[in-house]
């Protein structure tokens, strides 16, 4: 797959990521509902295989189960795209009781 700049970094990326909001599972206000980890996990596997090189995730995803899926079953040289502000809309995520 070909790979481009990332801005005006050394990072060279892949037009298409890997979208980990899903795979946060669910029991959380904007859950995308039940997920299994070893799907995620292949998944991820999929992607990376196909040329892949970069993954979206963020700590609001599942309330950081999205990060802990990617971060234990991602490869050397994978850029992650990690989103650590939270807004407005953001901050009143709970998770489901």
């Amino acid at each position: 797959m070909q790979k481009r700049q990332l801005g005006n970094s050394d990072l060279q990326i892949t037009p298409v990521g890997y979208g980990a909001w899903a795979i946060g599972g669910s029991g959380w206000q904007f859950a995308w509902g039940s997920q299994s980890d070893n799907d995620s996990i292949a998944a991820i596997h999929r992607a990376l295989d196909l040329g892949v090189n970069w993954i979206d995730t963020a700590a609001v995803y599942g309330l950081g189960h999205s990060e802990d899926v990617v971060a234990r079953r991602s490869k050397n040289g994978v850029v992650l795209v990690l989103m650590f502000l939270l807004n407005a809309a953001c901050a009143g995520m709970t998770k489901a009781r």
